[in-house]
């Protein structure tokens, strides 16, 4: 009898650390996936300028943190886009927990078009960007995208860097 509730005990621990493994291993697939989608819209929209597949990767509803509105958000793509047709961003690094995914990007590109009132200047520009975006069901429901917009007008002249007192 003893031998069969040691074995019923060994069986119940076995089966709970299955289980959690299991649980442990979906949720890492989850995280994973919510990277993919953030991957995605980067290289889809931003790098190959495919606006067509946004809605792909957003939701109909999806809430824009630093602009006001699908609208805006597209017409700011399409402006930098415009600004810099050769316009690519490197994923630097991508960290995920929950429902949300943390990505740090560098752009990189040449500045051909009008830009915020500069005219094209031909420089080749970098600066960097964070993003923050929220996921559900595969798709982004919220953003908060920062780039560095300061150093990106510096570097096509469209406002000077600060002098140092004399």
């Amino acid at each position: 009898m003893k031998q069969i509730l040691l074995t019923i005990i060994c069986f119940a621990g076995l089966c709970q650390v299955t289980l959690s493994q299991s649980n442990a291993d979906r949720e890492k697939m989850k995280l994973e996936q919510n990277k993919a989608v953030v991957r995605g819209y980067m290289t889809e929209v931003l790098n190959k300028g495919n606006l067509a597949a946004f809605d792909s990767y957003m939701s109909a509803d999806v809430v824009f943190n630093n602009s006001k509105g699908l609208k805006q958000r597209l017409a700011g793509t399409q402006a930098i886009r415009s600004a810099f047709p050769d316009l690519h961003l490197v994923i630097e690094d991508q960290i995920a927990e929950g429902d949300k995914v943390v990505t740090r990007v560098t752009f990189q590109g040449t500045h051909r078009g009008e830009f915020r009132g500069a005219a094209p200047t031909g420089k080749e520009v970098r600066y960097s960007g964070i993003a923050i975006d929220r996921i559900v069901d595969g798709k982004v429901v919220e953003m908060w995208h920062i780039a560095d917009t300061l150093s990106l007008l510096q570097q096509i002249g469209a406002l000077q860097s600060p002098q140092p007192k004399k």
